[in-house]
């Protein structure tokens, strides 16, 4: 009976620990998470929110509120200045431009002063009616919304924020408003709108105008200066890297940060480990958490998939097997842009049999070289200078020929 007892206590414990993990996963996967958006998740979440509360508190310093219509765990990055994870068009994948993000900014705001419901012809006219604000105007700032090519610009804002859960649909299409032929209904989700902006403070409180000192502004913490809070610090600044980074080099490394993971490297990988499912690979110039629960149906963590199939995944992994090779046989020197391209165009006629219509045309294969690109910095596989691309040292698995390693080595060898 004593044996029975504890079998059903360890089974029960096993089914609390692999629901907050999934939990977590989901977070992690979504951190503004509608309860419509994956009502099994969003269940989770709000079943075991208390440990899950206490865990990204103590882990990373990142908060987790829940109510009844969403969950949201403020995630913030550990590098502000990062550019390869923009948002992008759902259903094209084309990244945002500056243009979007300015609609995207008007458009929230005119949802925030607005109606529990609204159509998007009347949100465009909100927009335009924002953007003529003078200083909006001194800095640039000008939508009509009347050619079609901005009309298309907010439509794809709108399907954004209807992914985020900010906006749900009840009537019409937003081509019929593309085309000038008709328009759409949508109800607004306040507490998800509310919960959209992760800051420490208001940004209307802050009087820094530079864009770097905003930022660091809206952000400020306010830490006691002992050690213990030093170490807390050093070790959220960690975990938040190995959750949210492809790959955490030793060389990007601040030295308190380095000195800290050579110290705390096997507790700090085996929590994260733990609580989420993901393997830490660890190499002589850094680590990266693997995914390996999402392959077997756990749910992809990661937005950005290294080998993808398509024309775009062939050529990016083609494009990283050349790049990996001419790494070593220019010693690490940067690679330039146009040799590149230039290589992307040999590629293009070699495998324009199997790969999309129109990959030979002039300016494609510029345009899926530099798609490739992208797709490799958001891996944290590349950089991009003004001098060309340096390959990292996570890339060498995709060269043919063995590497030598390079660079600051693993802090425990």
């Amino acid at each position: 009976m004593i044996g029975g007892a504890g079998a059903l206590a360890d089974a029960v414990e096993r089914q609390r620990a692999g629901e907050q993990q999934r939990a977590i996963r989901a977070l992690l996967r979504r951190p503004l998470l509608a309860a419509d958006a994956d009502p099994d998740a969003y269940r989770l979440v709000r079943r075991h929110q208390q440990d899950l509360r206490a865990w990204f508190e103590r882990e990373t310093g990142w908060r987790l509120q829940v109510d009844a219509e969403v969950a949201r765990l403020r995630k913030e990055p550990a590098d502000t200045a990062d550019g390869t994870r923009p948002a992008v068009d759902v259903r094209t994948r084309t990244p945002f431009g500056t243009r979007r993000y300015v609609l995207t900014c008007l458009a929230l705001a005119a949802l925030e002063r607005g109606e529990a419901q609204c159509t998007l012809g009347r949100l465009a006219e909100d927009v335009v009616a924002a953007a003529a604000d003078p200083d909006l105007v001194a800095a640039g700032v000008a939508f009509s919304l009347e050619g079609r090519e901005e009309r298309s610009d907010l439509v794809a804002v709108v399907r954004l924020l209807l992914d985020l859960g900010v906006l749900a649909q009840v009537a019409g299409d937003e081509q019929a408003y593309v085309a000038g032929t008709g328009d759409a209904l949508y109800d607004v989700r306040r507490p998800v709108l509310a919960g959209l902006l992760v800051t420490r403070r208001g940004p209307s409180t802050v009087d820094a105008a530079g864009l770097e000192e905003r930022m660091d502004a809206v952000r400020a913490t306010f830490a006691a200066d002992t050690p213990d809070a030093r170490t807390t610090w050093l070790r959220q600044r960690l975990t938040r890297r190995l959750l949210d980074d492809p790959v955490v080099l030793y060389d990007d490394l601040p030295e308190g940060e380095l000195d800290y993971l050579s110290k705390q490297r096997k507790n700090l990988l085996d929590r994260v480990e733990a609580a989420t499912g993901l393997v830490a690979e660890v190499r002589a110039e850094g680590i990266a958490m693997v995914d390996v629960a999402g392959r077997v149906g756990g749910g992809e963590l990661t937005d950005v998939r290294m080998p993808e199939e398509g024309t775009d995944g062939h050529a990016t992994l083609l494009l990283a097997e050349h790049l990996a090779e001419e790494h070593w046989t220019r010693f690490g020197e940067p690679v330039p842009l146009a040799a590149l391209r230039e290589r992307m165009a040999e590629l293009a006629a070699e495998h324009r049999a199997h790969w999309r219509k129109g990959v030979t045309e002039p300016g494609a294969a510029a345009a899926l070289c530099d798609l490739a690109l992208d797709r490799l910095e958001a891996l944290a596989l590349v950089r991009r200078t003004p001098d060309g691309v340096t390959a990292l040292p996570p890339l060498a698995r995709y060269a043919v020929a063995s590497p030598t390693v390079h660079g600051r080595q693993d802090p425990q060898t």
